[in-house]
């Protein structure tokens, strides 16, 4: 894995803490509203809500341990985040001041300053802690110890190899850590002593490190406590800050303030730019994401939908947005227009914050955002029409084109997308197929996906589905952008492939005369493969199996059957393409074309390949009634959740459809199941 995936890893699990953000916003926010002066002193309410959540914003540094731990953990398991709490509380016990005294045998007055800040709310040894719990934690969780001790075996093992690693760790932070504090502070110094012009230089990058996910990194020295700024937590503060010197009244929040601006008007201006210079067939089209986007930037400051839309297909008008960006934050922070956030400068924070003792001028932003949603609708509107950029809707209409494993575009618009697990299906078609996919993830708008080939993925076929961007980071990481649902897409379609292989969409290009007459032709009654039973069994309609994939046809057309053999024969002549790790499942190609997926029983992946013995190997090839697989019946009827197993034609759009038997029985090697026709 490269530095780059490995950063984008680390950007990603950095999402899990930072997403307790908004539960302190609320409560700090609500509390100010209460009682301005943020001290809560003649208001029980107010008491406990500022309370409650100065108890996030004060243990930021643990949280991040614990939210890093898990969230780079291979199966987001709870015991990688107690690794990562183990870790965090051994290494600020041995770190603090009072135990560095002893172990030098010096005076605490003597010990570095820089050991003063390994508390709670160190979110630097936070992350690092993080980083190598989770690592243990995937290296080690599997680890099978002697019987004497198998108690602490796996995932028990884990947190008490960390409580030793991170006594070495301590040991090197001993000698390390004053030199990493005092280089942190100086780079924080360095921006702040630009004053205004520094917060104008972050803003700028901030924004251009968006398409690598790095943001997150730069986002850490400025919000957070790093390099000493600590901008976000000392702004919901309020006046407990203040009291403290640590909040300074138009100062402080000067690395967020900015972004108000930008998020709740400047992007909006944007999209009506864009949504005014689309062809007027796709205005439609484009007026409904162009509105979604404004909407999600407005309100709650989520602007990746709306920014992935240009970025890469006018990386112009993304370039002219980080300049805007730089300056609306350096106005905010020259002028002291101060607000801050939890979550990000939409208007529930922009709200929340407005009883902030902290919060100076703050409506002042909203004139500015004004100013910003004229300039960007020009600048955008100017731009696009001058230099003729191919943003969303002023694409060339692309005629006959026919592309199998994806909607149609009239379909999409239509509402026709039937249920999630379609679209994740179509998702997976449309980047290269499962056996392209090695690891699905998300974060709050995009899909973060590990591939072995990121060429595979097909950006037109994406974006037809519904994503409004991709981003190729390298051969192995690729990005789709689709909105506040990727991560139920993301969770649909580990669902999807867990059922069985799904092939790759491809994209035909055929002329729209010849289009009819080769549909035409598949309307013939010419059979073209009869499948005989793979297994004896009762036969099962495909409408009736306890699975949506399957039920629905999403996976293809086909019959089910609940066996009564132990041996799962082949249905046909052909090659076996592929097999599932677990056994469960595989698919046979048949000598014509005609792909054949058997998938044994129901959500029988969890058992990981226990009672199933494979017979076959992919690459194989096979004739009709040559076993395949064999059933260990009596584990898996106690074991799985059903033992209804699907046989269908994953490539059934290219032909006419399946005759089926009508009997009930079938008997593996004798009854014929059902013919594919041309």
């Amino acid at each position: 894995m490269n530095i780059l995936t490995y950063l984008q890893r680390i950007g990603r699990a950095l999402m899990v803490p930072v997403a307790t953000l908004p539960a302190a916003a609320i409560l700090l926010g609500v509390g100010y509203w209460i009682d301005q002066t943020g001290l809560g002193v003649d208001n029980k309410l107010a008491t406990l809500l500022i309370s409650s959540g100065g108890a996030i914003i004060d243990n930021m540094g643990i949280l991040f341990a614990v939210g890093i731990a898990y969230g780079m953990s291979k199966d987001k398991d709870g015991a990688a985040a107690l690794t990562g709490l183990v870790g965090f509380l051994v290494v600020r016990k041995l770190c603090s001041p009072e135990a560095i005294a002893m172990i030098q045998g010096v005076l605490v007055a003597e010990v570095p300053e820089a050991f003063n800040k390994i508390d709670n709310q160190n979110q630097f040894v936070g992350i690092l802690v993080g980083v190598i719990s989770a690592e243990l934690y995937n290296r080690y969780s599997k680890v099978e110890l002697p019987l004497a001790l198998s108690f602490f075996s796996g995932r028990r093992l884990v947190p008490i190899l960390n409580s030793f690693l991170m006594i070495l760790l301590s040991f090197v932070l001993m000698f390390v850590w004053p030199v990493i504090y005092n280089w942190l502070v100086a780079f924080g110094e360095s921006i702040t002593n630009l004053g205004s012009l520094g917060a104008g230089i972050y803003a700028f990058f901030n924004r251009l490190l968006i398409p690598l996910g790095l943001h997150h990194a730069l986002n850490a020295v400025f919000w957070f406590n790093l390099a000493g700024i600590n901008d976000i937590s000392n702004f919901l503060g309020g006046a407990k800050s203040i009291a403290e010197g640590t909040g300074i009244p138009g100062i402080t929040g000067r690395y967020q303030a900015g972004f108000f601006p930008i998020m709740m008007f400047g992007l909006p201006g944007a999209a009506l730019a864009i949504y005014h210079c689309a062809r007027p067939e796709k205005k439609a089209m484009v007026g409904g994401i162009m509105l979604a986007g404004a909407f999600a930037a407005f309100f709650t400051g989520i602007t990746e939908p709306l920014e992935f839309s240009f970025m890469f297909v006018a990386p112009v008008l993304y370039v002219l947005h980080a300049i805007m960006m730089g300056i609306s934050v350096y106005i905010a922070a020259a002028m002291h227009w101060i607000a801050g956030f939890g979550f990000s400068a939409g208007f529930i924070d922009l709200f929340l914050s407005t009883r902030n003792p902290l919060a100076v001028h703050w409506y002042m932003l909203i004139p500015q955002g004004l100013v910003f949603f004229c300039i960007y609708y020009v600048v955008f509107r100017f731009t696009i029409k001058k230099f003729n950029l191919m943003t969303l809707g002023r694409e060339l209409p692309e005629e006959g084109e026919v592309r199998e494993g994806e909607i149609p575009a009239e379909k999409k618009e239509s509402g026709s997308v039937q249920s999630i697990q379609e679209e994740a299906y179509q998702y997976i078609a449309a980047i290269g197929g499962s056996d392209n996919v090695t690891n699905i993830d998300s974060c709050i708008s995009r899909l973060r996906l590990l591939v072995k080939d990121s060429a595979l993925a097909n950006e037109r076929l994406i974006k037809r589905v519904g994503a409004t961007g991709i981003i190729r980071l390298n051969k192995q990481s690729i990005q789709i952008v689709v909105g506040m649902r990727a991560e139920l897409i993301a969770s649909a379609m580990k669902e999807v492939m867990a059922q069985g292989p799904i092939a790759a969409a491809t994209e035909i290009q055929e002329d729209s005369s010849d289009t009819q007459s080769k549909r035409d032709s598949q309307q013939t009654d010419q059979a073209v493969i009869t499948l005989v039973a793979p297994v004896s069994g009762e036969l099962v309609r495909l409408e009736d199996v306890p699975d949506e994939a399957f039920s629905s046809k999403l996976v293809g057309d086909g019959i089910a059957i609940k066996p009564t053999s132990d041996t799962v024969f082949s249905p046909v002549s052909g090659t076996v393409v592929k097999i599932f790790d677990t056994n469960h499942a595989l698919c046979i190609e048949a000598d014509n074309g005609v792909e054949v997926i058997i998938h044994m029983g129901i959500d029988t992946v969890s058992l990981k390949g226990k009672g199933f013995e494979r017979l076959v190997e992919e690459g194989m090839k096979v004739k009709t009634g040559e076993p395949l697989l064999k059933l260990d019946l009596v584990y898996l009827n106690t074991h799985a959740k059903s033992m209804i197993s699907p046989i269908v034609i994953s490539n059934i759009d290219d032909y006419a459809g399946v005759s089926i038997m009508s009997e009930r029985q079938v008997v593996a090697k004798e009854s014929n199941l059902f013919q594919v026709m041309k």
